[in-house]
């Protein structure tokens, strides 16, 4: 699935061939978080800012895109294994209800 974003020149992609989630702004990537799917549970295993793009908030764009494809669909709970998409969960508590149960 692929989906500007309103108002501006990013453009959220589902690439599930490849098992990851891109962020390109004008037609060049800028961030990508990787996840693994079993149906159940996505776990969201790394988000990556291209190194001269870093800084502007991209990897939470990126994260927030996915976390809302997953909540729309509203079928699969979401596993945090990478530290940064912790930390954005832990600074978004309207989104805790998403999270696997441990």
């Amino acid at each position: 699935m692929t989906s500007p974003l309103p108002a501006t020149d990013f453009v959220l992609s589902d690439e599930k061939d490849a098992s990851r989630y891109t962020l390109t702004r004008g037609g060049e990537l800028v961030s990508v978080l990787d996840y693994r799917d079993d149906g159940r549970t996505v776990a969201m295993t790394r988000a990556y800012t291209i190194p001269t793009h870093r800084g502007h908030g991209y990897a939470a764009m990126v994260v927030a895109g996915a976390v809302a494809e997953v909540e729309a669909e509203g079928d699969r709970r979401i596993d945090p294994v990478c530290w940064y998409v912790a930390e954005w969960f832990q600074g978004h508590p309207d989104k805790q209800h998403l999270l696997r149960a441990r």
